[in-house]
């Protein structure tokens, strides 16, 4: 019988390897075959007017229709997907897709991680401010101001080197001017077409472009690292560009003569590799993000303890208005994305202010406490009103016959019963609001998530960093896990009596 169940164990490995062995040849000779997949897929980022974005539930743009044409050329099917920036170029090292279209500027950089075809487009960066903003002409005048970029972009990158100059990063160029129009920044870095774009399609009030192209830039089509595609792209882009239909997609988008294009970015004559530092990411993840992390978690944690034991007091009492009251505040919280909460109050709540005549506005930090404290309280309120109504009634009757008060029957008799059988649900709200506070990252708050973002976006290296992000959380998680074990132990009246007998 052991040797059988002995050779039953060995075929289940073989058979199990076999399998593996199988499934990484599924997966790694498409990636190197010379006959391109059916559909071909393509990423893009759908936020990025004119050259990418949504109308009418159709995804057109520039960048659409000029990578339809070379796909015609090509004879390619091109399937798009939608992707958010910073995740296009992970997605390129994975080869979960084949090309990627999104205005993505040809840089040094970013060609040691992936392949570019020749450029396509003519760019460059441009600064937007308000209307009465008559002190910023160029980046000289950005010193030691506020400023907000796209997550990823040349942009990001040209402003991070502006002396003492505060930046926030956002996920979107949407998303950094409606933080110009808030008045939380002084100006915007951003591709100067996708900016005058969105000034006058989405009719920006208060918001002006100043000076010309404050840099040269040139966009290229995106391609895993040596790419068998490479050469089919760069020969449909150019019968694109000589028989004519590049001057009419051009033209029909900016209303003017597409300028000469290069066969090489200038930006790749002079290659030179660079290396990962690694010391560089845990300084980053652990002294910058850690502290930012913990703080969140502990003061939203705090305050919506506070707030969720009024709220579950104010379930559990007679008066049936605020019982109503607090149920669709609890069903508001619990029933909606903690990311919209997030949107709503930090870049929502202003513009509501402005547009009825006050000027309120919340930082980053107030924000994000703002709305992790209320989402959690609704949570923990409902996790306090079923710890309290769990213990029996008939311990309220006996301490009103004692002539002890309702406040006094709940501090002395009530509540503790009730907070130890809280404990292990308030554990499990704790840990899952550790990693929740990452959700902050999108209002450009720059905790233990946001911070590997950011060095994904300049070094490319998204497994490696996403996963030191990940051990960095498991730690956090498991330090947590084991305090509220203690403090479960310590709580637990047996404990205390055997504690007690031994001393």
């Amino acid at each position: 019988m052991i040797k059988f169940w002995r050779g039953r164990a060995v075929q289940r490995v073989i058979f199990a390897l076999l399998g593996l062995v199988l499934a990484i040849g599924l997966t790694v000779i498409p990636a190197f075959s010379q006959t391109p997949p059916n559909p071909f897929r393509v990423a893009t980022e759908a936020t990025f007017p004119p050259f990418e974005f949504q109308q009418g539930g159709q995804l057109t743009g520039f960048d659409i229709d000029l990578m339809r044409a070379i796909g015609k050329e090509a004879d390619l099917n091109i399937d798009f997907r939608n992707l958010p920036f910073d995740g296009i170029i992970p997605a390129l090292q994975a080869r979960t897709v084949e090309a990627a279209i999104s205005g993505m500027t040809i840089t040094a950089e970013r060609a040691q991680a992936i392949s570019f075809s020749r450029p396509y487009f003519r760019a460059g960066l441009a600064i937007a401010v308000r209307e009465d903003n008559q002190t910023i002409r160029n980046f000289e005048d950005l010193k030691g101001k506020r400023i907000a970029v796209q997550i990823g972009t040349t942009g990001a990158l040209e402003a991070t080197k502006i002396p003492g100059a505060v930046v926030s990063q956002f996920d979107s160029a949407a998303l950094a001017l409606q933080e110009l129009i808030n008045g939380r920044v002084e100006a915007v870095v951003n591709d100067k077409p996708v900016t005058l774009y969105a000034i006058k399609q989405a009719g920006l009030r208060r918001v002006k472009v100043v000076g010309e192209l404050l840099t040269e830039e040139f966009y290229g089509i995106a391609l895993p690292k040596n790419s068998p595609y490479l050469q089919l792209i760069n020969d449909a882009l150019g019968r694109v560009i000589e028989s004519g239909q590049y001057d009419v997609i051009f033209r029909q988008w900016f209303g003017e003569k597409p300028p000469e294009l290069p066969l090489v970015a200038p930006a790749l004559k002079n290659l030179q590799e660079s290396r990962f530092n690694w010391g560089e990411l845990f300084y980053n993840l652990i002294v910058k993000g850690v502290p930012w992390t913990i703080l969140l978690t502990v003061l939203s944690f705090l305050f919506g303890l506070i707030g969720g034991t009024l709220v579950a007091i104010a379930l559990i009492s007679p008066y049936k208005w605020l019982k109503i009251i607090c149920r669709i505040y609890v069903d508001f919280f619990r029933g909606t994305p903690m990311l919209v909460q997030l949107f709503l109050i930090y870049f929502g709540l202003p513009g509501l202010f402005r547009e009825i005549g006050l000027n309120i506005d919340l930082d980053r930090l107030p924000a994000a406490l703002f709305a992790l404290s209320l989402n959690v309280a609704a949570y923990l309120a409902e996790i306090m009103r079923g710890g309290i109504q769990s213990i029996d009634n008939g311990q309220w009757e006996a301490c009103s016959s004692l002539g002890m008060s309702p406040v006094q029957t709940m501090h002395e008799v009530i509540f503790p019963q009730a907070f130890r059988r809280m404990l292990p649900p308030l554990g499990n709200e704790f840990i899952t609001l550790i990693k929740d506070t990452s959700l902050a990252a999108v209002i450009g708050f720059e905790e233990l998530f946001r911070q590997g973002q950011l060095m994904v976006a300049t070094t490319y290296k998204a497994f490696e960093i996403y996963i030191a992000v990940a051990l960095v959380y498991l730690v956090l998680t498991t330090l947590s896990s084991l305090v509220f074990k203690r403090l479960e132990i310590y709580m637990d009246p047996l404990h205390k009596s055997k504690q007690e007998q031994k001393a």
